[in-house]
């Protein structure tokens, strides 16, 4: 049997990477060659290295929404990014490109575009980011994750899925994530995660508010690379992680309640779980916006409940934690009834169509 190529692309952060490779991994490896596109230094050149896929750089600019100086020399690097990307595609010849968002994506599109490769694309967040924006007009298929986003794009063009969920985070063991963190099943577990890179408000209200939590729940905090906070190695029932992996799907298993930021990624990710949780997601200051709109979304869907950063305390977190144990069971039911929680299977199937 004669393999089909295809190539994904996203990059810029790891929530424009994990979902391609969740998809990747449910394609069938004897129809498939799969092969990737993204920047020289990108996280995307790291996670994918790391999974052994053939991994193609590109020049790329950064996509900015304000005026600067460095948007001309970006001009130069985009059409630079064209040609390299044209050379790789016309060298692949894949049957379609697949694209995750982020800056790096556009001249891998539109490149694909000028040789008649179909493109798919798909939107993680409420609102279209400015990759997604431009890359609109060039693509075949557009998918989004939120019922919300489909308006921003064309109506025949664009699909409602969900979010690509990892599959392994639905195969966790609950006691094996106990044992692993040490826990016992006396008290829920409260699992806290501040991104990537952690979430430096969210870290100090948590600390703060430790000696009351710690009655009340065994808390895994993923406080972010650099963040641990040794003077507190010992307090019994909590649990600080600079990041996890591999555990991931076993702590997640054992885990009662959540308290995250906005992404979308991670979100719909508890959502699959069916595990209730608190949003803070980042403010206007330090984002778009987007994760705002996407706490929103699920608030109003009764998916989760929402803290903003700027009225976030140690008393205003205990006060929504509260609030969250006694609406637990009701939201818990919500999630259980939502549809397009399966995006993976959907995405597969309109990629194994293409001929």
């Amino acid at each position: 049997m004669t393999k089909k190529m295809i190539v994904f692309t996203g990059g810029g952060t790891a929530g424009h990477v994990t979902p391609n490779i969740a998809i990747m991994n449910e394609l069938d490896q004897a129809k498939w060659d799969i092969q990737y596109i993204g920047s020289h230094k990108g996280i995307e050149k790291e996670l994918i290295e790391k999974i052994n896929v053939p991994y193609h750089s590109i020049s790329s600019g950064k996509l900015r929404r304000y005026i600067d100086m460095e948007n001309v020399k970006d001009v130069f690097r985009v059409m630079k990014g064209v040609g390299d990307a044209r050379r790789i595609l016309k060298k692949l010849k894949p049957a379609l490109v697949f694209s995750k968002g982020g800056f790096v994506t556009v001249p891998v599109i539109m490149a694909a575009k000028s040789l008649n490769i179909p493109v798919f694309i798909h939107e993680s967040d409420l609102t279209p980011g400015l990759a997604n924006k431009i890359a609109q007009r060039f693509a075949t298929k557009i998918f989004t994750s939120f019922d919300e986003a489909a308006k921003y794009f064309p109506a025949d063009k664009v699909t409602v899925v969900g979010s690509p969920i990892r599959k392994e985070l639905l195969q966790g063991r609950a006691q094996v994530g106990l044992n692993w963190l040490h826990f016992y099943d006396t008290l829920p577990v409260l699992t806290i995660m501040g991104g990537s890179l952690g979430a430096r408000r969210i870290n100090e209200a948590v600390r703060e508010a430790l000696p009351e939590l710690t009655k009340k729940f065994q808390i895994v905090h993923l406080c972010g690379k650099g963040n641990v906070d040794e003077s507190l190695k010992d307090v019994r029932g909590y649990k600080q992680l600079e990041y996890v992996h591999d555990e991931l799907s076993d702590v997640l298993a054992a885990t009662d309640y959540v308290i995250t930021r906005g992404g979308s990624n991670a979100i719909f990710e508890f959502l699959a779980l069916h595990k209730p949780m608190l949003i803070i997601p980042l403010s206007k200051a330090q984002s778009r916006g987007d994760q705002i709109l996407n706490a929103a979304s699920f608030k109003k869907k009764g998916f989760s409940l929402v803290l903003e950063e700027e009225q976030l305390t140690k008393e205003t977190l205990m006060e929504h934690i509260q609030q969250l144990q006694k609406g637990a069971l009701t939201m818990k039911q919500t999630m259980r009834e939502a549809t397009k929680t399966d995006a993976i299977s959907t995405l597969v199937r309109e990629i194994e169509a293409i001929k």
